[in-house]
């Protein structure tokens, strides 16, 4: 450890990789009630053979990122909205939620007690904060589990996309679907993605960075990347993204559409988009998400050919740089927050 109480690490050179640290959170809940958790500075979890995490993929996770701002504090963007979407999900695989107070704590705890690997401000790395629910009670039959884990691991990170910072990236779309209408794709469940194991390998073979993925009933209408969502810039200063049931709602692309509305003025729109029909008119597409956090997309490969978007896919635009500056700013405390999304950990 160096002499600021920082580890020995290259920041600027790190990939979103793991990274063991110090201690993680741990909270079981049994009988009904959660306990109030603790630290435990074991990266092992010890699991019956018959937890239905394993047999019957009942678990699910978040994931959000705390950052250095230039005077030291320590920030997390919108921690609120993942213990929302965690306990959203917990209900959709019958699970007990994590209640608020108890995700905020044990992120906060994980954070607190790994300071030391909180990437250094200017680094263009940071803290990622995986919070997990997973069954772990001993189980047979395909019923929910009789108790269950609630875990928050950290890791310093770099960019998602190995190319780095705020790089062009491409993407392919799949006939892989990747998730079903009226199923579990708008929440975080860990069974939706194996699949995408496959569709990325196969997206990689043609020569793009990730899977992009259609609506499953038609194969019409866009979705979302393997690990992101994606919003694309139109003519008339216009900002679109994917409306669909099965679409992961996404805390940075909810939040990059908030500031391209009410900061920038643009005109925003959920809806239907139809690939096909409109890719001519996409002048930038982005895929965002908390580990992409906004990543230009250059082209797509659509129907056997690559359809190319501003600079002929080798510039990154000016839309997707505005707001993707505007975002980090926020993220670590460069800009006002008028949006009071920032929420400082306490060290």
């Amino acid at each position: 450890m160096l002499a600021n109480g920082k580890q020995d690490l290259e920041w600027q050179k790190l990939g979103f990789e793991y990274t063991k640290t110090d201690y993680r959170f741990s909270a079981i809940y049994e009988n009904g009630a959660w306990s109030e958790g603790d630290l435990t500075d074991s990266e092992i979890i010890q699991i019956h053979e018959g937890a239905p995490a394993l047999h019957y993929a009942q678990q699910c996770f978040e994931g959000l990122k705390a950052q250095t701002a230039e005077d030291g504090r320590v920030l997390l963007f919108r921690p609120e909205l993942n213990a929302q979407r965690m306990a959203i999900t917990a209900e959709r695989l019958s699970m007990p939620a994590v209640p608020k107070e108890l995700f905020l704590r044990g992120v906060e705890r994980a954070v607190q007690a790994n300071h030391s690997w909180i990437p250094p401000y200017g680094s263009g790395a940071s803290l990622y904060i995986r919070p997990l629910l997973i069954g772990i009670g001993e189980n047979m039959g395909l019923k929910p589990a009789k108790s269950y884990e609630f875990r928050v691991m950290v890791s310093p990170v770099g960019p998602y996309y190995k190319s780095g910072g705020l790089a062009l990236i491409s993407l392919a779309v799949s006939d892989i679907d990747r998730a079903a209408p009226h199923g579990t794709g708008d929440v975080k469940a860990g069974a939706n993605y194996p699949v995408g194991l496959y569709a990325t390998r196969k997206a990689k073979e043609l020569g793009a960075n990730e899977a992009l993925y259609l609506d499953a009933a038609e194969h019409r209408y866009l979705e979302e990347a393997g690990s992101a969502n994606i919003i694309i810039a139109q003519a008339d200063n216009k900002l679109i993204t994917p409306k669909s049931d099965a679409i992961l709602p996404s805390v940075t692309r909810r939040s990059i559409m908030t500031i391209a509305e009410q900061e920038l003025g643009m005109q925003v729109e959920e809806r239907a988009i139809d690939l096909r029909a409109e890719i001519d008119s996409f002048l930038e597409v982005g895929a965002c998400g908390t580990a992409a956090v906004l990543s230009p997309v250059g082209k797509i490969w659509l129907d056997e050919h690559w359809h190319t978007f501003y600079g002929n896919g080798e510039q990154v635009g000016p839309v997707m740089q505005k707001l993707y500056d505007m975002l980090c700013q926020l993220q670590c405390g460069e800009r006002e927050d008028r949006f009071n999304w920032i929420h400082e950990v306490k060290i």
